[in-house]
């Protein structure tokens, strides 16, 4: 499986976990926007920094995710994928009113 396929697949699970979950659906809808987006921004970015760790330890093998620059630079490329899949999964998901 790609990294950029797993990013995407996290961006997405992320989104309906905070869409579908309950409890935490219901927090989520009662922040602001800025919030909500600061929230998700965060978990990305350390599902992302994880993965990367994970990948210089040896423990999480994704094809073309190592510990030098070109895996920094897939890492970058993912993260922005994993962001484009979890603003359009957000978006066609149902919301409370």
């Amino acid at each position: 499986m790609s990294a950029e396929l797993l990013s995407s697949i996290a961006g997405i699970a992320w989104s309906l976990i905070f869409s579908y979950v309950p409890g935490v659906s219901g927090w989520y809808e009662k922040l602001d926007g800025t919030y909500k987006r600061l929230i998700m921004l965060g978990l990305l970015v350390v599902t992302a920094a994880g993965s990367y760790g994970f990948a210089c330890l040896g423990w999480f093998n994704v094809a073309g995710l190592a510990c030098n620059q070109s895996g920094i630079e897939k890492l970058v490329s993912s993260f922005i994928l994993a962001l484009v899949a979890n603003q359009s999964a957000y978006l066609v998901s149902p919301h409370k009113s």
